[in-house]
């Protein structure tokens, strides 16, 4: 069932906060008035998942400068998440809170429990300050995603929420031309 354009779930849930490092609560309450990505995974200290996380560091602080809030999320626990980041290079640089899924109800809530599997599928979420949820991305296991697609596609979404009735073609950029629907572009595109 497709997510988009729905207010996303309401949860509270446990995470670890690495640059504060401490535990902490988020809700879904926390997520509003503000752009967030919510980029669900299968688990902690596996192979795919730590390149993912790390990549989206690295994009953390062009994200933030968008007023972008960052979260990650898989089943496992929040004391797993801070033990995996005191162990392993590549989390240990991360900023951005680990939430945690334990009961694995909001990866069900957010249709991305693998039921079979007990496990997150790669998903990532934008989200927009009402809470409503603007792009879905899900990819097999083996899939790793590119970090550097959120900006762009974060940069058209919010192009387009403050600029009512423009849309943003493919392969938009921030400085590029955008289309404006209407029977004058019918089959001219």
């Amino acid at each position: 069932m497709s997510q988009v354009g729905k207010k996303m779930p309401e949860f509270v849930t446990n995470g670890y906060n690495p640059k504060k490092e401490e535990f902490v609560t988020v809700s879904n309450k926390d997520f509003e008035g503000k752009w967030n990505v919510l980029m669900f995974y299968p688990a902690d200290f596996t192979f795919v998942c730590p390149t993912e996380l790390e990549d989206m560091q690295d994009q953390y602080a062009k994200l933030q400068s968008l007023g972008v809030e960052v979260y990650s999320m898989s089943c496992d626990t929040h004391f797993v998440h801070k033990a995996w980041h005191d162990h392993s290079e590549a989390i240990s640089k991360l900023e951005f809170t680990m939430l945690a899924d334990p009961h694995k109800s909001i990866a069900r809530d957010f249709y991305v429990l693998d039921e079979e599997a007990g496990l997150a599928q790669r998903a990532t979420f934008i989200i927009d300050p009402d809470g409503v949820i603007q792009t879905v991305e899900v990819n097999a296991d083996g899939i790793g995603r590119d970090a550097s697609q959120v900006y762009d596609k974060i940069r058209a979404a919010q192009f387009v929420r403050e600029n009512p009735g423009q849309v943003c073609p493919a392969k938009w950029k921030e400085s590029g031309k955008t289309l404006t629907p209407g029977l004058d572009l019918v089959g001219k595109i």
